[in-house]
Parts: structure tokens; C-alpha cells; sequence
């Protein structure tokens, strides 16, 4: 009897700068490894927008986007996300529609209200504090500008108006749940690095969801952490690159994406692991049947119509393998 398939599986990358890589070099790394993805049958790759981070190289994501839609052929490229109070909703509608244009049916636009960055930086993008709260009034106008414009209107978004570029809400709290919900727009969450608010959000989500022109139905996006290895052992090293970085944001000095190391209590206090332990609760780090064994989980719990992967892994051949591991996993689920 053949396999029904199972759900679709994506990737979210941050274009990670391991130390001692140049910055260009980390940018065609990623597209690689969306190539790579491609290869894999992943279904979308989406890039994250963040700012004053020297390991992330997709602060200009809509470049980044660009790039690698031109390196691939059939996976949808979009954001995981814009911040959207950091820009001007027309300004977004164009760079998109610019990128709707150029891939026809292959661009996403993922959005999210927070600044991505810090509050010194958020005052050198010329973000003002209000910006949050215009969020869901800025998404509204967002749709409008990609909606076909009227005889008479003064202001078009030229490119963008009529491309189909499907907006996403993306959340780590139960706000883009709701505004989600109310727009009847689909919803990803943020669990690799917020977990807390994923089961309140995922009801309220679906609880109050109101169908749309884009969304006939609730669709739940569920981002994770994988660290995939050929043994538990490699894989629990390879992710205490991902590990130290954290601990360098919350100590305030984020920098470039560390080499594993062999013990990470050798670099971390038994108050940061705790921390960590808490926020990577729903990643899957290990082999083969570990990652399995945690995405059941993972998809038990939470009924996502979609699982995407963050993987900030130091050896670029070996984040490769992990989408491999992946991949592998992906098929035996499906029954």
C-alpha cells in the first residue's frame, strides 16, 4: 500500500555567520542550503528579519528573499518574518510585489510586530514606540495595497497591486493569534525560541478564526528547533553552537555563531541551561528516531497543519546532513 503524505516541512533560516566566515560567505551558504532544501521536497524557505545580530545575515530580507528565489525553482521563498513596524507598509508591497513579480507563485510574506533587534537600533531604523500598536491597522493597509487599485487612487504600489503574495501572521504570544484569527489569515509560531504561549495562542487561533479571501480555514504553521545528527551524541554537540549564541543574546552581547563545543556547562551556568532547557523544550536534537520521537510529540500536541525547522548549526556540511536526517524523518511519518 503506498505512503499518504505527510505534512508539509519547511525551513526558517537566519543566515547564520559562523565565526571566522565572511559575511558573503554566509549568504551564499544559505542559499545552499535552500538548494539543498529544494532537493529535499521542502516546501517553503523562509528568511528572518534581524538587526544588529553580527551572526544573522538577513537583516535585508527582501534582498536575501531575492537571492535565493533565483538559486531555486519550485520552493516558495518568503519572510519569517518582516518586521512590519519597522517599515512602511507600501514600501513592503512594493519589495514584495517586486519579488511576486519576478517568481510568480513562490513568494510568501510572513509578518511580525517585533522590532527584531534592539531598542538603540530600533531608534536608527527610525522606529517609533507607537509602531506596535498600528500593527493590525499597518497589515490592513498592507492587503490593500496588493488588492487591484481603483480608477481614481492617487497612491498605487506599483509593483504589487493584484500580485498574489499570501500574508502570514507570525506570533509568540497569543496577540498574532488573535489578529490572525480575525483576518483569517494563517498563523505561525514562534516555539524554537517561545514556547510558553503556543497551546493558549493555537486555541485562540482556531477557536476564533473567521474564514477570508486568502483562508477558507484555520492553518497553523508550528516552527521548532532541529539539531539532527547521525548519532545523539554528535547532535547534542553540533547544537551547543545554537545554545551558546542564546546565551550570549541574554547576557547582552550577541555575536557570531560559536564552534560546538564539548561540554556546554563549560561555557554556560546551571541557571542558563535551566533558561535553555525552558526555551528549546519543543526542538528535536538527535538522531534519527530521537528527532522522530520529538516531532510525534511535537505534532501530537499541537495538530500543526505544517512543521518548520531552525537550525543554527556551526559546520555548514553537517546543517546539511541535519536537513537530510530530516527529510528521512519526514517520510517515515507519513503512514
Amino acid at each position: 500500500m503506498p505512503k499518504s503524505p505527510t505534512i508539509p516541512f519547511s525551513v526558517l533560516d537566519l543566515a547564520p555567520v559562523p565565526a571566522g566566515t565572511e559575511v558573503g560567505t554566509a549568504i551564499r551558504s544559505s542559499r545552499a542550503l535552500a538548494q539543498h532544501a529544494e532537493r529535499l521536497g521542502y516546501h517553503r524557505f523562509w528568511l528572518a528579519e534581524h538587526h544588529n545580530m553580527p551572526g544573522i545575515a538577513s537583516a535585508a530580507t527582501a534582498v536575501m528573499i531575492g537571492y535565493v528565489a533565483d538559486g531555486t525553482a519550485t520552493i516558495r521563498v518568503g519572510s519569517g518574518g518582516v518586521m512590519l513596524p519597522n517599515h512602511a507598509p507600501l514600501m513592503v508591497a512594493e519589495q514584495f510585489g517586486t519579488l511576486a513579480a519576478l517568481y510568480p507563485g513562490r513568494i510568501d510574506l510572513g509578518l511580525g510586530r517585533a522590532p527584531g533587534t534592539d531598542q538603540a537600533t530600533m531608534r536608527a531604523l527610525r522606529r517609533y514606540m507607537g509602531a506596535v500598536d498600528s500593527f493590525a491597522q499597518d497589515v490592513v493597509e498592507l492587503q490593500a495595497w496588493f488588492s487591484p487599485a481603483s480608477p481614481d487612487q492617487a497612491v498605487r504600489a506599483v509593483p504589487g497591486e493584484g500580485q498574489d503574495v499570501p500574508l502570514w501572521i507570525l506570533g509568540s504570544s497569543t496577540y498574532g493569534a488573535q489578529l490572525a484569527a480575525a483576518l483569517g489569515l494563517p498563523f505561525a509560531f514562534a516555539s524554537h525560541f517561545a514556547p510558553d504561549h503556543l497551546m493558549d495562542a493555537l486555541r485562540i487561533y482556531r477557536r476564533e478564526f473567521k474564514p477570508s479571501a486568502q483562508l477558507a480555514k484555520p492553518y497553523v504553521l508550528v516552527c521548532i528547533g532541529v539539531c539532527a545528527a547521525d548519532t545523539d551524541e554528535a547532535a547534542r554537540r553540533l547544537f551547543t553552537s545554537s545554545q551558546q549564541q542564546f546565551v550570549s543574546l541574554r547576557r547582552g552581547r550577541p555575536g557570531l555563531l560559536p564552534p560546538p563545543v564539548d561540554d556546554i556547562r563549560s561555557v554556560a551556568s546551571e541557571a542558563e541551561l535551566a533558561g535553555l532547557d525552558h526555551t528549546f523544550q519543543y526542538g528535536a536534537v538527535g538522531s534519527a528516531a530521537t528527532v522522530k520521537a520529538k516531532i510525534e510529540q511535537v505534532l501530537a500536541l499541537t495538530g500543526a497543519d505544517e512543521l518548520m525547522a531552525a537550525s543554527q548549526i556551526f559546520d555548514h556540511g553537517a546543517r546539511l546532513r541535519s536537513y537530510e536526517i530530516l527529510a528521512q524523518v519526514r517520510e517515515s511519518l507519513a503512514g
